[in-house]
This record gives structure tokens, C-alpha cells and sequence, in this order.
């Protein structure tokens, strides 16, 4: 087995994890050439042979890179996580694994304060030096990467499925300006579809890489309590941001912060809290949590105080304000072109920060 073949071999062996890869190198002294000697010692069941040919073609193809346990450039914080794979597949920038990463993760279908509030936030994070990790989902994920990119940052996705594969779908696009900006990483190999029990395993990647986790919204059967509660597992710091009492993507957040997550108001309590070092000459004042909307006339103030800081229907603001619901859908349409609210499904209207 030469070089190439027996590190394809171990990165596709399934359940491999970096200690048990270990061993099976070091019981065949340290040469990855000489790996297959090693396999009946370690009861590793390895891959065919003719799926690891397949691979081979395909890391060269797509400029995938294979980053073992035993590499330099094996992230190290990930190395001292439980069950740390044996090895990932990297597109993109390898150096970026070993950056101080925080995660960010939340809601697949987070309101629009909550969108904006992870785009500011992961920016901000980016500025500051931080490599901005998630998990290229549809809501918080993707607002997240989309803030690290748009401030000119790093950030990176773990994919639940092989790199040839990016789910969803419609975050092709998403995906390859992270490859071009930073990295795609997972440690399931070639042809693995986006199966349920994958996500968790890649929850655990993500906490494992990164410095803390910072979730933004999520219900309380959220998977970015699974990522939250890995971190804290790893030793790890969590962070959540609060929201309303009413809003039910705010319950995952609030449930983390009464069992000791750290209540996130502004960016800056997420790198004071890691006393991590800002390049203060890049950064800009901290994103908040709070609305800090401009002047408006004297109505749309009172509609915006109306519509508080969750979704609301037009009939219940025409109770909380007395102004006639033809004025107010005209008034949230021009606050909707102003980017101050959003239409959301079921003819609710929610307030953009």
C-alpha cells in the first residue's frame, strides 16, 4: 500500500477515531506505507479497495486535501476533543483549521432580527480576528458565514455530508465562496448523503474547533443545543443571546443560559469572556442587540414600539396602535423598503435591527 492509498484508507475506515488511528499507525512504526500490516492488530475493518481507488481520483480532481490525526496541520483544539475523527477532508485554506475559531449556530428558520443579529455579530467576529465556524445550514449558519465573508473575513463550514455533496442545495453558492475565502471540512468521505445521524457528528466538529460557541436562536429541540452541549463537554465556553419570553426559536437560548451558558448582549462580551486579543485598529463599535433604528416620524415610531421585538400580525396592531389597518399596511410596506421590518409567513411582520 503506498502513501496516498493508506491515507485514503484511513480517512474513509468508518467510526476511526484520531487515538484509535494512532495506535494503528504507531503498530506499524510509524509508517503510513507499511499501515496494512497493522490491521489485523488493531481489528480495524477497513474500506474496499476499489472505493479508496475512487477517492484517490477524486481528491485530485477537486483539490480536496486529506488532514490526518498525525498531521502538523490537524487542528489541535479538535485533537483534544473525545472521539476526534482520525482524519477530514479540507477544501480550501488547510493553514485556517489551527485560527482561533468561535462557532456560531442557531435556527434553520430564524426571524429577521435574528438573521441580522448573526450577520453583524459574525462581521464583527471576523474584524476582530476570530475564523467564524458553522455548519453551512439554512438560517443562522448561513447568515453567519455570509457576515465573516461580507466583512472580508475567514470562516468555515463542516459539511454533515461528503465534500462532493453540499446540502442544502441551495447553499452551492454559499459554499464556494467559503472554499475561496476559507475552508469546507468534513470527516465523512466521498458519497456520503445528508442523513440524519451525519449532523450530530458534524455538531461535534464544529465545537470541537472552535474556542466557544455562540448560539444566536433556537427552539428547544434545536440541534445547536447538541453543538452547544459538545462544547461544554469539550471544556469549552457557550454563549446565547436572549430574546423574547414569547418567541419560541428564543427558548433553546434561554434554556442554555439558565444551566450557565453567558448571556450575550454585544459582540465584545463574547472576546472578553475568551480574553481574546482585538487588532482594535480594524474594529468598529461592537454590534448589539438592541434596535438602533433612525429617526422616524411620530407614527412609525409608534408602530415600531407596537410591533416590539417579535412577530406580529396586522390585526393586532391595529389593536395595539388604533390606526386603521389600510394605514398600517402602507406604513409597513414603506418600513419594509426601508429594511426596518420584514414580511414573514402567515402575514406576520417582524422588525429587522
Amino acid at each position: 500500500m503506498d502513501l496516498s492509498s493508506a491515507r485514503a484508507t484511513l480517512a474513509r475506515t468508518p467510526g476511526l477515531t484520531a487515538q484509535a488511528a494512532g495506535a494503528l499507525i504507531a503498530a506499524a512504526g510509524g509508517d503510513l506505507a507499511e499501515v496494512a500490516r497493522a490491521r489485523g492488530a488493531a481489528r480495524v475493518e477497513f474500506p474496499d479497495e476499489r472505493a479508496v481507488a475512487a477517492d484517490l481520483e477524486w481528491l485530485e480532481r477537486s483539490g480536496t486535501v486529506i488532514v490526518l490525526c498525525t498531521d502538523p496541520e490537524y487542528p489541535p483544539l479538535l485533537r483534544q476533543a473525545a472521539g476526534a475523527p482520525a482524519a477530514l477532508y479540507v477544501q480550501g485554506s488547510v493553514a485556517l483549521l489551527a485560527a482561533p475559531q468561535l462557532a456560531m449556530v442557531g435556527s434553520r428558520s430564524p426571524t429577521p432580527a435574528g438573521r441580522s443579529t448573526a450577520r453583524e455579530f459574525a462581521a464583527w467576529f471576523a474584524r476582530a480576528g476570530f475564523t467564524v465556524t458553522s455548519g453551512l445550514a439554512t438560517g443562522i449558519d448561513a447568515a453567519s458565514h455570509e457576515g465573516a465573508l461580507k466583512a472580508q473575513g475567514s470562516t468555515i463550514a463542516v459539511f454533515g455530508t461528503g465534500l462532493d455533496q453540499v446540502y442544502p442545495s441551495a447553499n452551492r453558492a454559499l459554499a464556494e465562496r467559503i472554499r475561496a475565502q476559507g475552508a469546507l471540512v468534513s470527516e465523512l468521505p466521498r458519497g456520503t448523503p445528508p442523513l440524519p445521524a451525519n449532523f450530530p457528528l458534524r455538531n461535534r466538529i464544529i465545537a470541537g474547533l472552535s474556542l466557544g460557541t455562540l448560539v444566536v436562536e433556537a427552539a428547544r429541540d434545536s440541534g445547536s443545543l447538541i453543538t452547544a452541549r459538545q462544547a461544554l463537554e469539550a471544556g469549552r465556553e457557550v454563549f446565547a443571546i436572549p430574546g423574547s419570553i414569547h418567541s419560541p426559536v428564543s427558548r433553546g437560548c434561554h434554556q442554555l443560559i439558565k444551566h450557565g451558558a453567558k448571556l450575550v448582549e454585544e459582540a465584545r462580551d463574547v472576546t472578553d469572556e475568551l480574553e481574546f486579543s482585538l487588532p482594535k485598529e480594524r474594529l468598529t463599535e461592537a454590534p448589539t442587540t438592541v434596535d438602533k433604528a433612525g429617526e422616524l416620524d411620530k407614527e412609525y415610531e409608534m408602530l415600531l414600539d407596537a410591533l416590539g421585538f417579535e412577530p406580529a400580525t396586522i390585526d393586532s396592531l391595529v389593536v395595539r396602535t388604533g390606526l386603521p389597518s389600510n394605514s398600517i399596511a402602507s406604513m409597513l410596506l414603506i418600513l419594509e423598503l426601508e429594511e426596518r421590518v420584514a414580511a414573514l409567513p402567515g402575514g406576520r411582520y417582524g422588525r429587522i435591527p
